[in-house]
């Protein structure tokens, strides 16, 4: 039961901006954003950005693929094969 008393008191030091502090990030990343380089902003934020842009690439080109392939199908008309 004691520990159920006490979680309050613990919830709120998880949110105390005194316990930790972060180093804000945001100039550091801006540099790097308008930084010009000659890369699309999509990619600039490195190999993750460049996987991430390709796989998502891949799949707009295979479902778009997919779609046409199945609309085709769908046009042809149906053989009468008995």
């Amino acid at each position: 039961m004691r520990h159920l008393l006490s979680l309050p008191r613990l919830a709120s030091r998880a949110f105390c901006t005194t316990a930790r502090q972060l180093k804000n990030k945001v100039p550091e990343r801006q540099k790097v954003f308008l930084e010009d380089n000659g890369l699309p902003i999509h990619i600039k934020g490195g190999t993750t950005d460049v996987l991430l842009y390709r796989l998502t690439m891949t799949i707009t080109v295979a479902g778009t693929g997919f779609s046409l392939y199945w609309l085709l199908l769908a046009c042809m008309p149906k053989s009468k094969a008995q």
